[in-house]
């Protein structure tokens, strides 16, 4: 029987979407193996009444609150009210305004949900999850140098969620399966705009992620050699030979996550965004 003294409650409070949050609270919790959070996420929670309601059930499952409020009011009631309950509460973001406001000399503007403004950023977002979704798996070759980024991978190395990722941050993404024996669009060969990197994993990690394909194959799917690690070691070698000759950057994604991979492809160019 597991601890029950594992879980805890997670309150995340927020006056907008709550993903600053929810990436603060998970970052904090994954220090803790040995505990799991129970998340409760409260966004847009923009008035008193608001406010009241999500406190009364905070007080039903007491645990860890967190919250980023822009309106004092509120705020000031979130943090009396913990208090009184004798739970622990942190206002994320007002640490980090607070040095802001110190060395910019200028008070900030307090408005909620201030990262999200439908400005040109947002809408060059946009435009490359729409771009991006059009070229996944090595679809519309010609489009090739209006990409900022080109992912090439074998089968299973991650490089339609690590397109999509990277296109939430505006980047332009294209992503090519390599397949021995099958050309690569020349027009790759041509492009001068984009960054174009290679994924690769251990053999090991592939035949596992593939496994798990297999099972939730059609019938008739024949897998031996999909999974077979002889020769996805032969698909490997063939993707770090194309590499080499074209020197393109490969990025081993065994042990990474999407996120830290896509930080690995920025690292390699930092002006891409």
């Amino acid at each position: 029987m597991e601890n029950l003294k594992s879980y805890f409650h997670l309150h995340l409070i927020s006056d907008s979407t709550g993903e600053t949050l929810i990436a603060a609270g998970r970052a904090a919790a994954a220090q803790f193996q040995a505990s799991h959070a129970l998340e409760h996420v409260y966004p847009l929670v923009r008035n008193r009444k608001q406010a009241l309601q999500v406190l009364d059930t905070i007080d039903a499952a007491p645990g860890i609150v967190l919250y980023t409020i822009v309106d004092r009011e509120i705020a000031d009631l979130i943090a009396t009210r913990c208090c009184e309950l004798g739970l622990p509460c942190v206002a994320v973001l007002d640490p980090i305004i607070d040095v802001f406001q110190s060395y910019l000399g200028a008070q900030s503007r307090r408005r909620s949900g201030a990262q999200h403004v439908m400005d040109a950023g947002y809408f060059a977002r946009i435009e490359a999850l729409n771009f991006t979704m059009d070229h996944d798996d090595g679809q519309y070759p010609a489009d090739f140098d209006e990409a900022d980024l080109v992912l090439l991978g074998i089968s299973r190395t991650s490089k339609t969620p690590t397109s999509i990722y990277l296109a939430n941050r505006g980047i332009k993404t294209c992503n090519i399966p390599l397949v021995p024996g099958i050309e690569l669009p020349e027009r790759l060969f041509k492009a001068t705009r984009p960054l174009i990197v290679c994924l690769v994993a251990s053999a090991e990690r592939i035949s596992q992620v593939r496994e798990n394909r297999v099972l939730g194959s059609t019938p008739g799917f024949r897998g031996q050699d999909y999974v077979d690690r002889a020769s996805i070691a032969e698909e490997l070698k063939y993707a770090r030979a194309l590499c080499a000759r074209n020197n393109w950057p490969m990025i081993d994604v065994t042990r990474r996550s999407i996120e830290e991979t896509a930080a690995a492809i920025v690292a390699l160019r930092p002006g891409l965004r």
